[in-house]
């Protein structure tokens, strides 16, 4: 028996400001992931909502006007300490978690697919050269295709 659920879809830019707080809350703790954003960038987090809010508007919605280089702080980033695969991974493992307890519909599933495009683009330009999720062991670095995860909401 499968159980529904009465979840909206991503509606605008309200329901984008309560699931990137949500999303980037968990990023943060993450034990993985969160330096980055806690030791290495020292992102403030109330400074990066706006803006990564802006950015996420204007690919769901095309509304907002989103005018900053994406990937030049995470070059930055990686210039310090190297983005890997399974980093990126558990971005897109967060991701798709934290939209699944929140919304369903085309909009979250556009959110998701969007999300790992991006992070297999920043990936594959970080690296320098085509990293596939299909590489043999060892040498995709630890990304693993979402289709083959089975993702629980946090609670």
């Amino acid at each position: 028996m499968r159980v529904t659920r009465d979840v909206p879809d991503i509606r605008g830019r309200a329901d984008l400001d309560v699931l990137l707080r949500r999303f980037y809350t968990a990023a943060f703790a993450d034990p993985l992931i969160g330096p980055f954003f806690t030791e290495i960038a020292g992102t403030d987090l109330e400074v990066h909502l706006p803006r990564i809010g802006d950015f996420w508007e204007r690919a769901l919605f095309r509304t907002a006007a989103y005018r900053h280089d994406a990937f030049a702080p995470h070059s930055a980033v990686h210039s310090v300490q190297p983005l890997t695969a399974a980093h990126f991974g558990r971005w897109v493992q967060l991701w798709h978690a934290t939209i699944d307890g929140l919304h369903e519909g085309p909009l979250a599933d556009r959110a998701k697919a969007q999300g790992e495009r991006i992070a297999l683009a920043l990936l594959r330009r970080l690296a320098g050269r085509d990293v596939s999720t299909d590489a043999p062991r060892g040498e995709g670095g630890g990304f693993v295709p979402l289709a083959a995860l089975t993702l629980r909401a946090a609670g």
